[in-house]
């Protein structure tokens, strides 16, 4: 089997991979962007809660 049999076999194997794929609708993938940008706001928000008091006390302590 020469190299270019071997790459369009690949080639089609590939292609019957992709066939079988559940792609995600435009509305599945929307929603899901808003809850990760959502929650990483809110991530953020909780670290800077956490992180803002405690600096301030070492900055206190180390006066």
């Amino acid at each position: 089997m020469n190299i270019l049999k071997k790459g369009t076999s690949f080639l089609g194997e590939v292609r019957a991979e992709l066939e079988k794929v559940s792609w995600s609708t435009r509305e599945e993938i929307m929603g899901s962007t808003v809850v990760v940008i959502v929650l990483t706001f809110l991530i953020a928000w909780f670290i800077f809660m956490m992180d803002y008091p405690l600096s301030q006390a070492v900055r206190f302590l180390y006066r």
